[in-house]
């Protein structure tokens, strides 16, 4: 039997007259854009390295074979559209006609098996594929296919995911490039290409408008539609200071702060500030706190120990040091608690075992004594030029002591943090007991994106928690025939989070953007693009 779909009719029906306007002439002064992101891209790789900020680097430069709308819709974008024959163990891709990577080379089948393969090695839900592919291979120039050895339903969402790693089409050659290893060249075919010599690693990075960039011809939504860049130039000044950012967004310096701290909302909402700044909220998904205790060294490794931990936990605290209690227009509170191991608004969520959140800091010090495990040594990692994190390790390291820990905080920046979190060492030979960080909301939407629930031991995020019965429940989610047997699955697999413990959920958080009134066309989702965005 032979099954065809045409991928054109993914995500709805697309209206046929939205055209993408073309970049219009604007004054030499308008035609640059400065961008301050929330931390240090570092590493430029977008499938090693898992930061939100290198993935958004990577949206500017890379393009994805499909897109994903505010509705979480996917829709084509390098592709002009897919067959599927053989009851879905055979997909056939084509690309759209003209596509060009930054060097001027055309991209063909074999640039997409090559990326295809690299991001599978790294990603969750790639590896998820990767593992029922049994071929996959390039037909011609224009076309490439996959052959599975068992169905994967979810290809097309895991080639539009907009959480790390994203699947980022790369020139063969790079492609190539061992996937335990950085590619130093960040060359795609997206609308802005990346300008190496003006890169200064931790103080700028530059972008230019890529003229053979040519958009789909439908309106921008997130990461689908047609992409068409205003600015002839996009340039990201790394900030480590708040006020120095915030001055310079005043004195429009700069067009654009991502992540503004919560006690600089006030200066931007009143006088004449409120006139030329807007403060607003583009990622309607938040941002989820956690504690990703080290399964593999004790104390944590013993699960009575993280169970202490979600004991005591209160959520609302930890979300009232990251970002306050100053609301913006149309969201009075930007908190939440009551916060699972899914995103509250996914398909995912349920309210299973949300009881285990106790707020008992009493019950939590004898949860610790009983476990042999009072006074016991926690080497807590703590990035200290990321505000949010700061917030939230800072009210961890008191909430430790006072179950009975002997805390030892190690404050650096978060390159080093997520270099040391890699080292599987004891404590005495450069270890870490555990840290604190923030997932987008989007990012645990489902368990094919969610990578600080997997429970593959020595293969998982660091922290390595081995948890066969999340592997199986997490399966069962990539087989689910039906709605309800994936829903099934997630809500098993929330009950064995809320005893296993692979990290402590901490809260959610909304976090505003700020820019210049005089910006339009800023488009809403995750992550921050730049596309569609113009002055004036």
């Amino acid at each position: 039997m032979i099954q065809r779909r045409d991928a054109l009719k993914l995500g709805g029906a697309l209206a046929a007259s939205a055209v993408a306007a073309p970049a219009l002439a604007q004054p030499a002064q308008n035609r640059v854009l400065r961008y301050t992101p929330h931390a240090n891209p570092g590493n430029i790789d977008p499938f090693t390295n898992t930061a939100f900020v290198a993935r958004d680097h990577a949206f500017l430069v890379f393009d994805q074979l499909y897109g994903m709308d505010e509705q979480f819709n996917i829709r084509p974008q390098m592709v002009e559209g897919h067959v599927t024959e053989n009851d879905g163990l055979l997909w056939r891709f084509t690309l759209r006609e003209g596509l060009r990577f930054h060097d001027g080379t055309l991209v063909r089948g074999r640039d997409c098996v090559a990326s295809i393969r690299r991001w599978g090695r790294r990603d969750a839900f790639g590896q998820g594929l990767m593992a029922r592919v049994a071929d996959m291979r390039e037909v011609s120039d224009r076309v490439f296919e996959i052959r599975l050895s068992r169905p994967f339903p979810k290809i097309l969402e895991a080639f539009s995911k907009v959480t790390t790693s994203c699947l980022f089409v790369m020139p063969e050659r790079l492609a190539n490039v061992d996937p335990f290893q950085n590619i130093t060249e960040a060359v795609g075919s997206g609308p802005f290409r990346f300008i190496p010599n003006e890169w200064n690693p931790g103080s700028r990075l530059a972008y230019a408008r890529n003229p053979d960039y040519v958009p789909r011809q439908e309106q921008p939504s997130m990461t689908a539609g047609g992409k068409v860049a205003h600015f002839d130039r996009v340039e990201w000044i790394i900030q480590s200071d708040p006020s120095t950012a915030s001055a310079a967004l005043q004195a429009g310096e700069l067009d654009w702060w991502e992540q503004p701290t919560a006690d600089l909302f006030p200066a931007f909402l009143r006088g004449r500030n409120a006139q030329n700044i807007r403060v607003d909220i583009i990622n309607n998904s938040g941002l989820i706190g956690i504690f990703r205790p080290n399964h593999a060294a004790a104390p944590f490794n013993n699960a009575e120990v993280r169970r202490a931990v979600l004991t005591a936990v209160n959520q609302i605290d930890f979300m009232t040091a990251v970002i306050g209690t100053t609301g913006i227009e149309g969201r009075p509170d930007l908190r939440r608690e009551g916060i699972g191991f899914f995103a509250p608004e996914s398909p995912s969520a349920s309210n299973v075992g949300l009881d285990r959140l106790q707020k008992n800091l009493a019950r939590a010090r004898e949860q610790v004594r009983a476990a042999g495990a009072q006074g016991a040594r926690l080497v807590l990692l703590n990035a200290t030029d990321l505000a949010s994190i700061n917030a939230a390790t800072l009210v961890g390291e008191q909430l430790f002591r006072q179950m009975g820990f002997n805390v030892e905080l190690v404050s650096t920046d978060w390159g080093t943090v997520v270099a040391r979190r890699a080292s599987r060492n004891p404590l005495e030979q450069g270890g870490w007991s555990g840290f604190f960080t923030f997932w987008s909301g989007v990012d645990h939407w489902n368990p094919a994106s969610h990578a600080a629930i997997r429970g593959h031991g020595e293969q998982a995020w660091p922290g390595w928690p081995a948890i066969p019965a999340m592997e199986a429940q997490r399966e069962a989610w990539f087989d689910a025939p039906n709605d309800e047997a994936a829903r099934a699955a997630t809500t098993e697999m929330q009950r064995i989070a809320f005893d296993e413990v692979p990290y402590v959920p901490t809260g959610m958080y909304y976090q505003p953007t700020a820019y210049r009134r005089n910006l339009t066309g800023m488009l809403k989702g995750q992550p921050p693009l730049f596309w569609n965005l113009r002055r004036g």
